[in-house]
């Protein structure tokens, strides 16, 4: 099975030492020949939800061309995997290319909704014995439907013990530009976030979504609380 790696931002600039170097490993673990396409860019998310939908066509294109010989796509994030789905809706005028963001859609699958749904791997023999709860991403959940798939596979790492997060549906306050632009309002969000966090008693904050954990984690910093932030590609990675 070849699989074409969509890293994203966040994870290719920021965290690709340890989210990237995991899912690729983890691939690769149950068979998958990975290859990572070099044009690959920015999907258009922080353009298409600031209202800049022409500028965002040209992302799109630019990111059907790069996959186009693809045969899955699959990425460790939530919320970017969403925004290559919603390439349909962007060229919902535009025939020819709707097909081809169509053609994309199908291909294009979250990392754990990749292993679960398509691998069918419930258990991919990790092992990290700490106390853990994990964050549900907006995007992830809501719109692009991924919710089983992180909880059956976190449930099945060896020495983990799993709690749920109290109000689990509610955001972090991260929401890209929304953090920026509603400062205040994100403020509050996010130190709703960590109380919950704080009331599992996990060392440990799960998430599959690198935006979600950045603006998570740093809150907990600079709270000074001691619990450590990890995207699920590296707790599945874990020995």
């Amino acid at each position: 099975m070849k699989v074409s790696l969509f890293l994203t931002c966040l994870a290719d600039v920021v965290y690709p030492a340890s989210v990237g170097k995991s899912t690729v490993e983890i691939l690769e673990r149950f068979g998958c020949e990975v290859d990572f396409p070099k044009k690959q860019t920015c999907c258009g998310q922080p353009a298409f939800n600031s209202g800049y939908h022409r500028e965002t066509k040209e992302v799109a294109k630019h990111m059907i061309n790069v996959f186009k010989d693809a045969e899955y796509v699959v990425s460790p994030s939530g919320s970017c995997t969403t925004m290559l789905h919603e390439y349909v809706h962007l060229f919902e005028d535009e025939l020819e290319w709707k097909q081809k963001a169509e053609d994309l859609k199908n291909k294009s699958y979250e990392l754990t909704q990749f292993l679960v749904d398509v691998l069918n791997v419930k258990d991919v023999g990790a092992k990290l014995e700490v106390k853990a709860t994990y964050h549900t991403s907006c995007h992830m959940t809501r719109l692009l439907g991924v919710k089983t798939a992180p909880i059956t596979l976190l449930k099945n790492v060896e020495g983990l013990k799993y709690t749920e997060l109290p109000n689990k549906e509610q955001c972090c306050g991260f929401g890209g530009t929304f953090s920026v632009k509603m400062l205040p309002i994100s403020e509050q969000m996010v130190d709703e976030k960590v109380q919950h966090i704080t009331e599992t008693d996990a060392e440990v904050l799960i998430g599959a979504d690198l935006g979600c954990l950045m603006n998570i984690g740093g809150r907990i910093n600079r709270q000074g609380k001691p619990i450590k932030v990890m995207h699920i590609a590296e707790v599945l990675n874990s020995r």
